[in-house]
This record gives C-alpha cells, sequence and structure tokens, in this order.
C-alpha cells in the first residue's frame, strides 16, 4: 500500500511504479487457461465431487497438438486446471483416492499434469496451475485447518513435482451455499 502525506497530495501517485515483477509478468502477453478434466468426461461445467474416477478416460489426448496450436495463436504460456471444485485431481495425487490414478486412462499411470507441463516446455510455453480451494470431494473441506494442510500438501505435490510454474491461480470459491460445509481458505499460509 502506498502511503501519501497530505503534503505529497495528488503528485504521489505519479511516483507509483511497478515492481520488476509486476512488469515481467505484464511483458508475459497472452496466456490460454485449459479446462480439462472429469468436467470434460461428463459434460458439465462443475462435478458434484462424486463421479467415478473411471469416467476419467480420454482415448486420444495429444497434449502436444493441444500446444503446438497454442503457440501458433501467439500464446506465451498455458495454465491448466489441476484440480476443479469437484476435486478430481488429474495427477497421481498422494492424499486422495480421486485421481487419474484410480482411472483406466494410461493403465492407471496417467499424469495429466506432467503430460501438460512437458509438452508445454516443448512447445516453448511457460506452465502454470489453477488449484481450487473448494472441493466437493474432501471430506476434511470446512473443518479448518485439517482441510487447509490437505490443500497445502496439494498444492505442494504440484509446486514440488512439475518443475518450474510461472503462476498459481487460484479463486476464493467457497459454494456450497448457505446450508453447506465452509471454509475460511488461510490465504497467507497458502501464500
Amino acid at each position: 500500500m502506498v502511503q501519501v502525506s497530505e503534503e505529497q497530495g495528488s503528485n504521489a501517485m505519479l511516483a507509483v511504479r511497478p515492481s520488476p515483477r509486476q512488469l515481467a509478468w505484464q511483458g508475459l502477453g497472452m496466456y490460454a487457461f485449459l479446462h480439462f478434466g472429469m468436467n470434460t468426461m461428463i459434460d458439465r461445467e462443475w462435478g458434484t465431487g462424486h463421479e467415478d474416477p473411471a469416467l476419467f478416460d480420454p482415448d486420444a489426448l495429444d497434449a502436444d497438438g493441444w500446444m503446438e496450436i497454442l503457440a501458433g495463436a501467439g500464446m506465451r504460456g498455458v495454465i491448466l486446471t489441476a484440480k476443479h471444485h469437484d476435486g478430481f485431481c488429474p495427477w497421481p495425487s498422494r492424499l486422495t483416492s480421486h485421481t487419474v490414478a484410480s482411472s483406466p486412462w494410461r493403465g492407471g499411470h496417467g499424469d495429466l499434469v506432467q503430460e501438460v507441463a512437458d509438452a508445454a516446455r516443448r512447445a516453448g510455453l511457460r506452465f502454470g496451475v489453477y488449484l481450487s480451494p473448494w472441493d466437493r470431494t474432501e471430506p476434511s473441506y470446512g473443518s479448518g485447518t485439517g482441510y487447509d494442510d490437505f490443500y497445502v500438501g496439494q498444492l505442494t505435490e504440484l509446486l514440488t513435482g512439475y518443475g518450474e510454474i510461472f503462476e498459481v491461480w487460484l479463486d476464493g470459491a467457497n459454494g456450497e451455499g448457505e446450508n453447506g460445509r465452509r471454509q475460511l481458505y488461510d490465504w497467507d499460509r497458502y501464500y
């Protein structure tokens, strides 16, 4: 936050300059956001969180083809939805069984996050992830610290297992409604 004294008046705003980090982000230009997961398999925007992982079985997935299209369109990076609100993880998370490891895709050894990360780098694109804080599958959701531990564990898996991550994108979704479970997210800890 910028502190402005009365003496500085309105001219103080002229002294505000972006940080080197902000300039680098702006310089990145255009990048894509890919949402491909369980919702793709069930043709719904939001899953319930109780979908059978066996439904995740994309038979002709071509991450290199996706990245070729993105790079050809002038994108400089890609953010993959690593987990949406339904809680399905397209990577083999050690913290839940609601993952690609419980699916028939790639014989239960698939890892969409790894495939997209590797394909992005081969195409010269930077790679990032979106990890929804709302998880309709995880029983500890709404428990406070117990869920924060789970979320930080998944975030750690993504940030330590897939090379350089240029951006982590998340939101404050907490959509179970008036009578649903509520989680007060520990944003400082997540950061």
